[in-house]
């Protein structure tokens, strides 16, 4: 466990450092009258995520956490199972997105997540996999219109975009 809490930090601290490389081709800064440059979140987010790098290796090095003075196995098998079946997911997800673009893939992933991993009953399940896609339209593509991919469902969005433009 302890060597698998530095070799995370240690790779989280790495894609910090690129991330923050790559957002500085964009504006990093504050733009008069027009507010933060396209940069500015994944900048200062990335750096954040560096600065709780370091905080964990200073942890690390003084044996502070627990993981730190765990010699235990970094997984078990209820570990690898919870790691396989939220990553499968995950991977799950990110392939509907072509298919089902993003609204239909989310709804489909909170079925799964909420219902089947998380055993929650039905209301639950489908009034949280329902009501965040629909909140999610609203806001990216109409409040912020930032176009999500939609797949093969595109169709169904074209009378929303008539009514909201």
């Amino acid at each position: 466990m302890r060597r698998a809490e530095i070799i995370t930090a240690g790779l989280m601290a790495l894609l910090s450092i690129y991330l923050m490389y790559k957002s500085t081709e964009l504006d990093i800064g504050y733009i008069k009258g027009e507010g933060p440059g396209g940069g500015f979140w994944p900048f200062w987010l990335a750096a954040g995520m560096l600065l709780s790098c370091v905080w964990i290796a200073i942890n690390w090095v003084l044996k502070k956490s627990p993981p730190s003075q765990s010699d235990e196995k970094y997984l078990d098998s209820y570990g690898l199972r919870m790691l396989l079946l939220v990553g499968g997911g995950v991977t799950g997800f990110i392939a509907l997105c072509h298919i089902l673009g993003f609204y239909g893939a989310i709804l489909v992933f909170l079925i799964y997540y909420i219902r089947f991993l998380g055993r929650h009953g039905w209301p639950a399940t489908l009034a949280i996999s329902i009501t965040t896609p629909i909140v999610t339209f609203l806001f990216f593509d109409i409040a912020m219109r930032i176009v999500l991919p939609k797949g093969y469902l595109e169709p169904l969005f074209l009378p929303l975009y008539d009514f909201f433009f």
